[in-house]
This record gives structure tokens, sequence and C-alpha cells, in this order.
């Protein structure tokens, strides 16, 4: 099947509203086990797991309609906004939305939540060229 440029955007959006309710589900379900804030280790590493992984999908869309620079960074932005509508709503009703956490660990949520956007963003702002 050909890829045509054009859909970048709506894939885009796609890929990004993927990518957040697979992780607010992941987190619904078991964020207890592995979100452990009073763990430095274990949030370290949750932090530095981001940067490949979310790198990792933003190129892969990239590089699939062969974006250059602007519209890489486009589609970094277009990723990143249905998550970061719908995390204002998962912040603000954290203890509803993950009565599996205490709620005293939104801000940690909140700060890790930023990071992974940023990182989406940073990926399509450093990309060289189109593929």
């Amino acid at each position: 099947m050909k890829t045509h440029k054009e859909n970048y955007p709506l894939v885009s959006f796609i890929v990004g509203f993927l990518v957040w309710l697979l992780a607010t589900v992941l987190f619904r379900v078991a964020g207890q086990h592995f979100f452990i804030v009073d763990n430095v280790f274990v949030m370290v590493a949750l932090y530095i797991i981001l940067i490949p992984a979310l790198g990792f999908i933003a190129t892969m869309v990239f590089n699939k309609f062969k974006l250059d620079k602007l519209e890489s960074i486009k589609s970094a932005a277009i990723m990143v906004l249905p998550g970061m509508l719908l995390d204002t709503l998962c912040v603000q009703f954290f203890g509803e939305l993950f009565p599996n956490m205490p709620e005293a660990y939104s801000k940690t949520f909140a700060s890790w939540l930023m990071f992974a956007y940023s990182i989406v963003l940073i990926s399509g702002l450093l990309r060289k060229t189109g593929r």
C-alpha cells in the first residue's frame, strides 16, 4: 500500500491518541506496580525509557511519510496534542481515574507526562532531513 504524504497529519494524530490511550489504560490497570514514586531508581528508569521509546515511535511516523524537518515538527506537535488535551483531565481527576495509585503521585505523573511530550517534540526538532 502506497503512503500518501498528505495523510501524515491524520496518522500523526491517530498515533498520538493511541499512545495516550494505551499508556492511560496501562496506568489505570497496573500503574501501582511500576509507577513507584518513592523508588528513585524506578522513576529514573521510567524517565529514561521514554527517550528511545517515544523517539522511535515519532521517528517511525516521520520516516513512513518521508517528512522533512518542518513537516516532522508539525507531525510531532500533532502527535502530542490529543494526549496533552486529554491528560489535563487525567491530572485534574487523578484520584478518580487512577484509584490504584495515591493521589500524591499526581505531581510526579504530570512531570513525567510533560517529559514524554517534550521527547516527541524534540524528536521533530532534531530531525535533520526527510528519509
